[in-house]
């Protein structure tokens, strides 16, 4: 077995071997890069002498364990529902230890996509339309489908307690926006939705998308929160400008299925407000460079002052 395999317990490594069926060993493993809520490892397995590669998702976050006891279960039926689409390009799921008795921590066994995340590509607008139209297939099911799955959308923060004042050059703006949304609760048409839809979740083979990972926030919801969620991420990796074109891409995608709400941006937006901004860790481990929580600041201010005109 490869050393680097060290990084795992005999206890997870056993628990792997008897997951994946047949006679298996173990050949090598490899931390792999970009995550930063969890501990990911590649593997390599030999089932009755055929290679077959996998990815080991722990929880070992101890704070979000307990708020979020059911994480490695909710991505494991998030990864069978998200299976069932047409399509969709998803891990798919071998074994799940719910609550870490067999590994010690809240684990998920699944195989491994072909392909790597791409956050600087050569062609931008292939690539956001790439982006847009994964998403759009995700959200291609009727809405009667999204029934029967226990876990649904809510914001992560509270608009009404938003306090931009310590970063922000326009604070007075996020308090209209914080009103904005306070003030409203549109209806929505349920979806299943991912929850955490950006580039650094999405795998490219060349020049087409090769799967959407990270699946342990999806949720029923509304399909506007996946889309407003990659527009603030693309805002501050790339610019407003490529954020909007990403709209206008999945608009195409979606069709008549999409009614676009700036609410849902704002809901988005909002979450990465609360505190003053920072560069993403999972862009600096896949190598982007150049960021700063300046930047970051200013662009989610110029990204928010673009919503509150397509809402006058």
């Amino acid at each position: 077995m490869n050393p680097s395999s060290d990084a795992l317990s005999d206890r997870v490594l056993q628990w792997v071997i008897d997951s994946a069926g047949g006679s298996a060993d173990v050949l090598a493993s490899e931390r792999l890069q970009g995550g930063i809520s969890s501990a990911v490892h590649g593997i390599v397995l030999s089932v009755d002498g055929t290679l077959r590669q996998l990815v080991l998702r722990q929880f070992e976050d101890a704070d979000w364990i307990r708020r979020e006891p059911d994480l490695a279960l909710r991505e494991a039926e998030s990864l069978r529902r998200a299976s069932g689409i047409a399509g969709a390009r998803t891990p798919a799921l071998v074994a799940v230890d719910a609550d870490g008795t067999r590994c010690g921590t809240p684990t998920l066994l699944m195989t491994r996509l072909e392909g790597r995340v791409v956050l600087e590509p050569e062609d931008a607008s292939r690539w956001l339309d790439g982006l847009a139209s994964s998403l759009a297939r995700l959200h291609a099911p009727d809405p009667a489908a999204a029934g029967g799955f226990p876990w649904t959308f809510r914001p992560y923060c509270d608009a009404s307690k938003l306090d931009a004042t310590s970063w922000s050059s326009v604070p007075d703006k996020w308090k209209l926006a914080a009103d904005y949304l306070t003030a409203r609760k549109p209806s929505f048409s349920k979806k299943f939705i991912h929850r955490d839809y950006h580039p650094a979740n999405v795998l490219w083979d060349g020049s087409e998308v090769s799967g959407v990972v990270d699946w342990v926030n999806g949720c029923i919801g509304p399909a506007g929160i996946d889309v407003g969620h990659c527009r603030v991420n693309l805002a501050q990796l790339r610019g407003v400008r490529e954020a909007d074109e990403f709209l206008a891409r999945y608009e195409e995608h979606a069709g008549a299925s999409f009614e676009y709400d700036p609410y849902w941006d704002l809901v988005a937006l909002i979450d990465f407000a609360f505190w003053p901004p920072e560069v993403y860790g999972g862009w600096t481990a896949l190598g982007v460079t150049g960021l700063t929580p300046k930047l970051m600041g200013e662009r989610l201010d110029a990204y928010l002052l673009g919503l509150l005109e397509r809402i006058s």
